[in-house]
Protein backbone atom coordinates (compact mmCIF):
# COMPACT_ATOMS: atom_id res chain seq x y z
CA UNK A 1 0.00 0.00 0.00
CA UNK A 2 1.31 3.44 -0.83
CA UNK A 3 1.60 6.21 1.73
CA UNK A 4 -0.95 8.21 -0.25
CA UNK A 5 -3.49 5.37 -0.25
CA UNK A 6 -3.02 4.85 3.51
CA UNK A 7 -3.48 8.57 4.20
CA UNK A 8 -6.65 8.48 2.13
CA UNK A 9 -8.01 5.60 4.26
CA UNK A 10 -7.17 7.52 7.46
CA UNK A 11 -8.98 10.58 6.12
CA UNK A 12 -12.04 8.59 5.06
CA UNK A 13 -12.32 7.08 8.55
CA UNK A 14 -11.71 10.41 10.29
CA UNK A 15 -8.48 9.32 11.99
CA UNK A 16 -6.12 12.26 12.54
CA UNK A 17 -2.44 11.85 11.68
CA UNK A 18 0.79 13.82 11.39
CA UNK A 19 3.61 13.56 8.89
CA UNK A 20 7.18 13.77 10.25
CA UNK A 21 9.74 13.10 7.54
CA UNK A 22 9.09 9.58 6.26
CA UNK A 23 6.77 8.72 9.20
CA UNK A 24 2.97 8.74 9.29
CA UNK A 25 1.90 9.11 12.93
CA UNK A 26 -1.70 8.14 13.72
CA UNK A 27 -2.85 10.33 16.64
CA UNK A 28 -6.52 9.45 17.14
CA UNK A 29 -7.88 9.99 20.69
CA UNK A 30 -9.83 6.74 20.56
CA UNK A 31 -9.55 3.25 19.06
CA UNK A 32 -8.47 2.72 15.46
CA UNK A 33 -10.16 0.02 13.39
CA UNK A 34 -8.27 -0.76 10.20
CA UNK A 35 -9.22 -4.42 10.22
CA UNK A 36 -10.08 -4.38 6.51
CA UNK A 37 -6.52 -3.46 5.45
CA UNK A 38 -4.27 -6.29 4.32
CA UNK A 39 -1.18 -4.05 4.12
CA UNK A 40 0.15 -0.72 5.36
CA UNK A 41 3.14 1.34 4.22
CA UNK A 42 6.52 1.40 5.95
CA UNK A 43 7.12 3.97 8.67
CA UNK A 44 3.66 4.08 10.27
CA UNK A 45 3.57 4.88 14.00
CA UNK A 46 0.32 4.21 15.84
CA UNK A 47 0.04 6.64 18.77
CA UNK A 48 -3.72 6.40 19.27
CA UNK A 49 -5.17 6.34 22.78
CA UNK A 50 -7.16 3.10 22.72
CA UNK A 51 -7.17 -0.27 20.91
CA UNK A 52 -5.83 -0.83 17.41
CA UNK A 53 -7.26 -3.51 15.13
CA UNK A 54 -5.20 -4.52 12.09
CA UNK A 55 -6.63 -8.02 12.08
CA UNK A 56 -6.24 -8.69 8.33
CA UNK A 57 -2.55 -7.82 7.92
CA UNK A 58 -0.39 -10.77 6.84
CA UNK A 59 3.01 -9.02 7.16
CA UNK A 60 4.41 -5.79 8.59
CA UNK A 61 6.70 -3.51 6.61
CA UNK A 62 9.82 -1.94 8.17
CA UNK A 63 9.81 0.87 10.74
CA UNK A 64 6.32 0.30 12.18
CA UNK A 65 5.77 1.24 15.82
CA UNK A 66 2.88 0.49 18.14
CA UNK A 67 2.65 3.12 20.88
CA UNK A 68 -1.08 2.85 21.57
CA UNK A 69 -2.40 2.94 25.11
CA UNK A 70 -4.64 -0.05 24.46
CA UNK A 71 -4.52 -3.51 22.91
CA UNK A 72 -3.11 -4.30 19.46
CA UNK A 73 -4.80 -6.97 17.34
CA UNK A 74 -2.70 -8.44 14.54
CA UNK A 75 -4.62 -11.72 14.40
CA UNK A 76 -3.64 -12.74 10.83
CA UNK A 77 -0.02 -11.59 10.84
CA UNK A 78 2.36 -14.34 9.65
CA UNK A 79 5.68 -12.45 9.72
CA UNK A 80 7.17 -9.15 10.78
CA UNK A 81 10.40 -7.21 10.39
CA UNK A 82 13.09 -7.05 13.08
CA UNK A 83 12.72 -3.31 13.55
CA UNK A 84 9.03 -3.36 14.58
CA UNK A 85 8.44 -1.82 18.02
CA UNK A 86 5.70 -2.98 20.38
CA UNK A 87 5.23 -0.34 23.10
CA UNK A 88 1.46 -0.55 23.48
CA UNK A 89 -0.17 -0.46 26.90
CA UNK A 90 -2.34 -3.56 26.61
CA UNK A 91 -2.26 -7.05 25.14
CA UNK A 92 -0.58 -7.93 21.87
CA UNK A 93 -2.38 -10.51 19.76
CA UNK A 94 -0.07 -12.19 17.25
CA UNK A 95 -1.90 -15.54 17.28
CA UNK A 96 -1.06 -16.53 13.69
CA UNK A 97 2.57 -15.35 13.67
CA UNK A 98 4.81 -18.11 12.28
CA UNK A 99 8.17 -16.35 11.89
CA UNK A 100 9.84 -13.91 14.24
CA UNK A 101 13.26 -12.43 13.50
CA UNK A 102 16.01 -11.92 16.03
CA UNK A 103 15.98 -8.46 17.57
CA UNK A 104 12.25 -8.12 18.20
CA UNK A 105 11.49 -6.79 21.67
CA UNK A 106 8.10 -6.87 23.35
CA UNK A 107 7.56 -3.85 25.63
CA UNK A 108 3.78 -3.95 25.77
CA UNK A 109 1.94 -3.62 29.07
CA UNK A 110 0.18 -6.97 29.16
CA UNK A 111 0.01 -10.46 27.61
CA UNK A 112 1.61 -11.50 24.30
CA UNK A 113 -0.24 -14.19 22.32
CA UNK A 114 2.02 -16.20 19.98
CA UNK A 115 -0.06 -19.35 19.48
CA UNK A 116 1.34 -20.55 16.11
CA UNK A 117 5.00 -19.63 16.58
CA UNK A 118 7.20 -22.74 16.37
CA UNK A 119 10.62 -21.25 17.15
CA UNK A 120 12.12 -18.28 19.00
CA UNK A 121 15.53 -17.13 17.77
CA UNK A 122 18.19 -15.69 20.05
CA UNK A 123 17.79 -11.94 20.36
CA UNK A 124 14.02 -11.93 20.92
CA UNK A 125 13.28 -10.29 24.28
CA UNK A 126 10.10 -10.20 26.35
CA UNK A 127 9.71 -7.16 28.62
CA UNK A 128 5.93 -7.18 28.50
CA UNK A 129 3.85 -6.67 31.62
CA UNK A 130 2.17 -10.07 31.81
CA UNK A 131 2.35 -13.61 30.44
CA UNK A 132 3.51 -15.00 27.08
CA UNK A 133 1.41 -17.64 25.33
CA UNK A 134 3.53 -20.05 23.27
CA UNK A 135 0.99 -22.76 22.49
CA UNK A 136 2.84 -24.41 19.56
CA UNK A 137 6.12 -24.44 21.52
CA UNK A 138 5.11 -25.43 25.05
CA UNK A 139 1.35 -26.00 24.91
CA UNK A 140 0.15 -22.84 26.69
CA UNK A 141 1.39 -19.87 28.66
CA UNK A 142 4.99 -19.68 29.81
CA UNK A 143 3.87 -18.52 33.26
CA UNK A 144 2.03 -21.84 33.74
CA UNK A 145 4.75 -24.00 32.18
CA UNK A 146 5.82 -26.92 34.39
CA UNK A 147 9.50 -26.22 33.64
CA UNK A 148 9.47 -22.97 35.61
CA UNK A 149 11.73 -22.86 38.65
CA UNK A 150 10.28 -21.69 41.95
CA UNK A 151 11.75 -18.36 43.03
CA UNK A 152 12.90 -17.38 39.52
CA UNK A 153 10.84 -14.88 37.52
CA UNK A 154 9.33 -16.81 34.60
CA UNK A 155 10.04 -14.04 32.09
CA UNK A 156 13.73 -13.92 33.11
CA UNK A 157 13.89 -17.68 32.62
CA UNK A 158 12.17 -17.41 29.23
CA UNK A 159 14.58 -14.68 28.04
CA UNK A 160 17.55 -16.72 29.28
CA UNK A 161 16.33 -19.82 27.44
CA UNK A 162 15.80 -17.79 24.25
CA UNK A 163 19.31 -16.29 24.52
CA UNK A 164 20.74 -19.84 24.75
CA UNK A 165 18.88 -20.96 21.61
CA UNK A 166 16.58 -23.44 23.36
CA UNK A 167 13.60 -22.60 21.09
CA UNK A 168 15.48 -22.32 17.77
CA UNK A 169 14.77 -24.84 15.03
Amino acid sequence: MTREAFIKVLGAKGYPYEIEGDKIIVTHKYGVNLKSLDMIPAGVHFNNKEDLDLGSLISLPPRVEFNTEGNVYLNSLKELSADVRFNNGGILNLRALEVIPSGVQFNNGSTVYLYDLTSLPSGVVFKNGDDVYLNALIGGSFGDWNGNIEGIDSKRLLNFMISKGVFER
